[in-house]
């Protein structure tokens, strides 16, 4: 960039063949010179020959304010489909728009959200430093366990599902459908794993067992409390899976493409009614996205993606009644289903439930 700077400056000195002719005739010319980012430029006087124009008399100083171009240096920017530190009320708040509700409720509810993320990132926080301490360099292994735990938040979510629809609360077959196919992907992520040899050691299988019983209690209580805290800790589980593979790939990518793709992966990803791995990606159509399989590269390539879409879907639930099935939009009609839906109070949580039942009693 120096040089051409540099370059300009010496330009300036000789004037050029199109107004040489009235540099002469006014013997004075401009001479620009830089200076730490800053230019300054000079009358010079020439005398009456422009040969002769070795007793230059410098003139008066002029600074001239310049601006340094630098070269752009082209970034790659990955897209964030997810943002576990965020939630619904920031999007109202960056557009500028005013959310409903008094702005005392506003600002409990702001309030409760942040103690729900902060309570949850401690949490993420504290598995991930045990797997780090187990799990430093055995990759598959924490693979195994990683996915041994990731698909337990489904079954606590349908299982709290069923509570509030036997209860004649409100019924979600959207939600009963995409969880169930949420846990279905992980299942085979799970299978994969296996196969690959990564419960092979005893200590594993009992680690990943008994931290994913106590994961399931504690998201049917969290989610029975507040589907909100949920959702938002199943999104940190799936951003730190989706961080986990993709410097996996990153680190160890040649390798992997030499390898061979595990059977149960060519069948899962390729083969058969694809009806299930379209439903759990909520915010793709079905039919959008076929992988390929190659080698084991594109295994993990798949199984990255597969946890990115798991933490958009996972966003989407955090705002209540947002969560659409894939084929049921499709599939809406304008025919009259009331024979299969029950009329249901909009409530979060077991306790807003119980307060809305009471309060609103459901119409006949």
């Amino acid at each position: 960039m120096s040089a051409s700077l540099s370059s300009m400056g010496f330009a300036s000195l000789v004037p050029s063949s199109t107004n040489l002719s009235s540099n002469m005739r006014d013997n004075r010319s401009l001479a620009c010179f830089n200076h730490q980012n800053s230019f300054f430029c000079s009358t010079i006087a020439f005398p009456h020959t422009y040969a002769s124009s070795s007793q230059l008399l410098p003139g008066r100083l002029y600074p001239v304010k310049a601006t340094v171009l630098k070269d752009v240096e082209e970034k790659v920017v990955v897209e964030e489909t997810f943002q576990p530190k965020s939630f619904p009320d920031d999007e109202v708040r960056d557009s500028g728009e005013e959310a409903p509700g008094s702005s005392s409720y506003d600002m409990l509810e702001r309030w409760v959200i942040k103690v729900e993320q902060s309570v949850n990132l401690f949490l993420t926080d504290t598995v991930i430093k045990i797997l780090d301490s187990f799990y430093h360099d055995r990759h598959y292994a924490r693979f195994f366990v990683l996915e041994t735990i990731a698909r337990v938040p489904y079954f606590a979510f349908i299982s709290v599902l069923h509570m509030y629809e036997s209860f004649g609360w409100w019924r979600r077959a959207d939600y009963l459908k995409v969880h169930f196919a949420e846990s279905w992907n992980e299942m085979h992520h799970l299978l994969i794993m296996e196969e690959l040899g990564g419960n092979a050691w005893w200590f594993d299988r009992f680690l990943a067992q008994h931290i994913a019983i106590f994961y399931y209690f504690m998201t049917v209580f969290m989610y029975a409390l507040s589907p909100r805290m949920a959702y938002h800790f199943s999104e940190c589980v799936e951003s730190h899976a989706f961080a986990t593979y993709d410097k996996f790939i990153k680190t160890h990518g040649d390798k992997l493409k030499e390898l061979p793709a595990p059977e149960i992966a060519v069948k899962y990803y390729t083969e058969g009614d694809l009806y299930l791995f379209d439903e759990f990606q909520t915010a793709r159509a079905p039919y959008s996205r076929r992988p390929k399989i190659e080698n084991l590269y594109d295994v993990f390539m798949n199984i990255r993606d597969d946890e990115a879409e798991h933490c958009k879907t996972m966003k989407a639930c955090q705002t209540h009644g947002n969560l659409r099935s894939p084929h049921s939009i499709k599939e809406d009609t304008p025919e009259d289903d009331s024979g299969c839906v029950l009329s249901q109070a909009e409530c979060e949580g077991i306790v807003d439930c119980i307060k809305k039942s009471i309060t609103s009693p459901l119409e006949r």
